[in-house]
């Protein structure tokens, strides 16, 4: 079985974490791949404290094993889920869209270990230096909100800048991927996409089905003219928002038209309307199963995978 340092800090059987995806990853989900011996991760998003509460304690009830929270740190409600989080006493906190600096000593005192997500190496040693306990290097092939790096040239450098323990993130969607992600020097995974198709993840039945019906080019990036790149499938919504991204749109129009997309994906299903994120890997997500069996999958290829790696060597 494949051992790694991630494992011991976090408590966990299997180095993979499951992302924090906004409005997807509830209590149920996160409970589900926690029991299959990964890190399960309720997506805080921009809901207000009480609804992450109310998620927790779902995930609480359904798992006597380790599960985090991912907070956005741009959200209106940071302020409250931060407090919320350490209230709960969490086990793991990962953090995106921002610095969680101000929250580390409140998390610290709660006993929290704290794992944001970064996408370059100065944000990689700048949370080093504030008291990280880890790190997740997300590359731009992940759905949701991306950076510039590609996860094969984030990951190698952020380890190497950084004696943390680094979960690889981004374009990672089977053993192959797990296994690479450990000769970068990952000691640990973490996906989104692949764990839409969980028979625990909760998504309408349209967004799931876009997902399995991906193909290799189904994706696009919007928003990079707002400072804040998003990946999602190629739909209607990305169709009409990317005319007016390089069109004459003001930047306040262009705000409105994203506002609720997201929910209007995972909610109700809107492929009109929708914004359904995924990573660049959505093509490899071709059936649906169980988060257990996900992680048991994932962990047997990469360890057949790593197994066999003499034979390149002579």
């Amino acid at each position: 079985m494949i051992e790694s340092r991630i494992c011991e800090l976090v408590g966990i059987k299997y180095p993979v974490f499951q992302g924090g995806m906004a409005w997807v990853a509830d209590g149920k989900l996160a409970a589900a791949v926690s029991n299959g011996g990964g890190l399960g991760i309720i997506g805080a998003g921009n809901a207000p404290g009480s609804f992450v509460r109310e998620q927790i304690k779902i995930a609480s009830s359904l798992t006597d094993k380790p599960f985090g929270v991912n907070i956005m740190l741009m959200s209106p409600f940071a302020d409250e889920v931060a407090q919320v989080v350490a209230e709960e006493k969490v086990g793991v906190v990962t953090t995106g869209a921002g610095n969680p600096s101000k929250y580390m000593e409140l998390w610290k005192i709660a006993g929290i270990k704290v794992i944001p997500v970064v996408a370059s190496v100065a944000m990689a040693k700048l949370m080093t230096r504030v008291g990280a306990s880890a790190l997740i290097a997300e590359g731009g092939e992940s759905g949701g909100h991306v950076g510039e790096l590609t996860t094969m040239v984030l990951v190698p450098q952020v380890c190497d800048a950084t004696d943390l323990p680094v979960i690889a993130a981004g374009g990672i969607g089977d053993g192959r991927g797990v296994a690479a992600s450990f000769m970068l020097g990952a000691c640990g995974v973490q996906l989104g996409t692949r764990f839409l198709s969980a028979y625990e993840c909760t998504i309408h039945r349209n967004y799931k089905d876009k997902v399995l019906k991906a193909n290799d080019l189904a994706t696009v990036v919007t928003g990079k003219r707002l400072g804040h790149p998003v990946r999602s499938l190629r739909t209607n919504f990305t169709r009409e928002y990317l005319k007016a991204e390089y069109g004459g749109v003001s930047d306040e129009e262009l705000e409105a038209m994203g506002t609720g997309a997201l929910r209007l994906a995972v909610q109700e299903g809107d492929t009109q309307r929708g914004c359904f994120l995924a990573g660049q890997i959505a093509s490899m997500v071709n059936r649906e199963q169980p988060a257990a069996e996900i992680i048991r999958e994932l962990m047997e290829e990469a360890e057949a995978i790593l197994g066999g790696a003499g034979k390149w060597i002579k």
